[in-house]
Parts: structure tokens; sequence; C-alpha cells
């Protein structure tokens, strides 16, 4: 640990201390949060018109179906690439690794521009996702080695923000387009165009931020415990120094397995209820302006969404604050408290687009912000520098993994479980094992990093 226990302040800001240098780690892991985020949600609200515009007659037939699949295979690039980014992250460093990150990622969103075919598209989204991937796991590593401990949470929350600001950039940008149509039905492509821009970036990070002292000690060290529990006797690898496979450290030492399979199941559970919760949410709010009758029901399937997103940045804004002063268990299962309450509000007693403006930013606040703020703060506290990336790129990208088949299947769920309101709910009731899953963890407010 650094210095041993290390008591959070009670006196004084809690950003003292932060020099240009912790803010500029900040700004490149924000930013690339950001593009990120604006590439996730630019699949989302072109689909239509870029299904549209490449499917055959004979495809068009199964538009439904393509949609699925182009979703899909995006998450699952995703997936793949942020558990390998991850692990690189841990061999050949942070920096590295952010700066390939976003370079190829925003190479392939640009050449998903000039996709011609259905499958060129999946092929190029297959590859945006991958390369997206590790840009997540190699911020938050980094941030998390650099921010001194006081503001180390809030730091993680205000990076994690950088999602929720990608989707509204994304959202606004495409109204304008919309609206505009430069380039009438190929609008959409000018969104993937837009995507290239972080390619620039990549002079900034080079240029401005710093390698993360505290890997570069631990590698040079041979300090390979995958936690602090198990230094004392961390095996033969330790003790010929050759360095074990990051990955298998994460299931061969007991106490970093056990972490490892909680901090998974959590994740599948933020995963599984969020994919549920949003996804659904604009369906079943356009379903409520029909039943009532309201001009232009498809708006308010847009509104709810922008206004679920605010819900989630307030959450990632404050989160670090809460969490620094309740704790990371009471935090974590609180939050799952937060999320399904609000679900079942939502879909069981929410029958108005008024009353559903009113809930969406508060489920939002929960069910995206909460649910997915903890996994940028509490799993690099619990494991050491050397396997800290592995770690959290597992935790966070395993579960998409699973969640990528979902949207494939979206539709038959729904037939199965008689609607939109109860697919939800029945999803949504995975939370209650978030409620109880953190109690298994050990507390680790006010204690340093692992090293």
């Amino acid at each position: 640990m650094e210095q041993g226990q290390v008591a959070v302040r009670a006196r004084g800001r809690w950003y003292e201390g932060l020099t240009a240098m912790h803010w500029r780690v900040l700004r490149a892991s924000f930013l690339g949060w950001i593009f990120d985020g604006y590439e996730a949600l630019v699949l989302v609200v072109v689909l239509g018109p870029m299904l549209h515009s490449l499917l055959t007659p004979a495809q068009a037939a199964s538009t439904t179906v393509y949609a699925g699949v182009v979703i899909g295979i995006t998450l699952l690039g995703w997936g793949i690439g942020g558990l390998v980014g991850g692990i690189l992250a841990d061999y050949v460093g942070r920096k590295r690794m952010m700066l390939w990150s976003v370079l190829l990622y925003a190479l392939f969103s640009g050449f998903t521009a000039f996709s011609d075919t259905v499958w060129t598209l999946c092929a190029l989204r297959f590859l945006t996702g991958l390369a997206m991937g590790s840009e997540w796991s190699t911020g938050i590593a980094l941030l998390s080695e650099t921010w001194p401990e006081q503001a180390r949470a809030k730091g993680a929350g205000f990076l994690q923000s950088g999602f929720g600001w990608g989707t509204l950039i994304a959202a606004v940008i495409w109204y304008a387009m919309s609206t505009l149509h430069p380039l009438g039905a190929e609008t959409w492509r000018l969104m993937f165009v837009l995507g290239a821009v972080p390619a620039l970036f990549v002079l900034y990070i080079r240029r401005n931020v710093n390698e993360s002292e505290k890997w570069q000690r631990a590698v040079r060290e041979k300090r390979w415990n995958a936690t602090s529990e198990q230094a004392a006797g961390a095996g033969a690898a330790a003790q010929d120094g050759k360095r074990p496979f990051t990955l298998a450290q994460l299931f061969t030492e007991r106490e970093a397995a056990r972490r490892t399979v909680i901090l998974l199941v959590l994740s599948i559970v933020t995963t599984v209820g969020w994919w549920a919760i949003s996804s659904w949410l604009p369906t079943f709010t356009i379903a409520i302006a029909k039943a009532e009758s309201i001009a232009d029901p498809l708006s308010w399937g847009s509104k709810v969404s922008i206004s679920y997103t605010v819900g989630a940045i307030v959450a990632y804004m404050v989160s670090g604050f809460i969490v620094d002063a309740i704790g990371r268990k009471p935090f974590l299962s609180l939050s799952f408290v937060g999320a399904l309450v609000t679900t079942v509000i939502t879909y069981r007693f929410t029958s108005s687009v008024e009353a559903m403006m009113v809930i969406a930013p508060i489920n939002g606040f929960f069910t995206l912000g909460c649910a997915y703020v903890w996994m940028a703060i509490y799993p690099c506290e619990l494991f050491t520098s050397t396997v800290r990336s592995t770690a959290i790129s597992f935790v966070f990208n395993a579960a998409r993994l699973i969640a990528w088949v979902f949207p494939i299947i979206a539709g038959s769920m729904i037939k199965s479980f008689g609607g939109v309101p109860q697919a939800a709910l029945a999803l949504g009731s995975v939370y209650v094992l978030g409620i109880v899953l953190p109690w298994f963890l050990p507390e680790t407010r006010g204690q340093g990093m692992p090293d």
C-alpha cells in the first residue's frame, strides 16, 4: 500500500496537491471516453438510415435482424478489444495502448463512412469496437495510478462522465444533421467522418501525458503478485523472476480469483440490467405516447433517452464524493437498490410521458450512472499495478462478451416475456444480486493503491 493506511483528508479542498500533469491525465482520458461515447451512440441513432442505404431489397425484409447483428458485432469487438488491450497495457504500458487505441478506432470509424454493403459495415464495426475497447481501461489505470488518494475517486467519476457527454454530443450533432440533411439519405456517413477526428488527439497524448511511474516501478522490481494479500507468497514465478500471464493470475491466486469472480458477477448484473432498461426505454415511452394519442410519439423516445443520459452524467460527477463519504461497499449496494426500485417504478407504475420524463433521469442516475461508475473507482483499488489494467478490463469487458447477443435476440425475449415491461422487469430483477454481493469484498476507502 501507499505508505500503509492513508487517511482521507478531513480538512482542505479535495483538489489540493493536484498538478498540471494530473489534470492532463484526466483531460486525455476524459476526452478519449467522450469519443467512445460518441462512437457508441452514433451507431444507434443512424442505424435506420444506414441500413436503408446499405441493405439490398431482399435483405430489407429482415431489417431488425441486421440491426441486431450490426450492434451485436460491435459489442463483441468492443469486448474482445477491451480484454486484449487491457492485458497488453500491463506489458507495454498504459500510454502506449491508449495511443494505439485512439488512433485505430478513429481510423476505422472514418472508414465506416465508406461502407458499401452491410457486411463491409459489420467488418468495420467489429474492427472499430476491437480498437475502441481498450481505451477505457488504460485511461482508468493511468488516472488511478497517478492521482493522489483524496482526489482519485472524484477524478475517476469525472472521467466516467465523458461517456455520457459523448453520447449527448452525438445526439445533438445527429439532430442537426438530420434536420439539415447535407448529403440527403447518405447524411449518416458524415457522422462517421466526424468519428475520425480523435486521430488528431493522439498528438496531444504523445506530447502531454506521461507513463504511470507506479506501473513502471512495479515492473522494474518484478512485483508479480495480483493482490496485496498475495505479496508474502507470490509463488515460484516471483522467486525465479519470470512474469506470470496476468489474466491467469486473476484465477490462480486464491484471493485474486475470489475478487475477480465477485466483480465479474457485479459487472454482469450492471450490464444486463442496463441493457434491458436503456435499450427498451425509448420503445416503451413511444408506446405510452401512442396510447395517449400524443402527436409525434417518436420524438418522446429521443427526449426520454436524453433525459436518462443527463441523470447518468449527474451521477458520474457526484459519485466520487459520495463513495469517499460512505465507502465503496455501501455505495455499490445502495446503487443497485436504487436501480431496482426505479426500474419497478419505470416499467410498472409509469403510464404517461410526463411521468416518464420525471422518472427517466432518476433511473439513469442509478442504472447507468451509479451502476457503472463503480467500475472506474473500486476494482483499481483491489489489484496491484502489474495486473491492474488486466483486472479492470476483464471485469468491464467480460460482461460485454455475454451481453453482445442481447440485441440479436431482443425481439424473441420481448415476445417470450409478453411485452417490453415484463421483459425489463424480469431482467431488472438481477439487481438483487448486486445488492448482496458487494459485502463479500474488502472495503478500500481511505487506503492507498496496492503497489
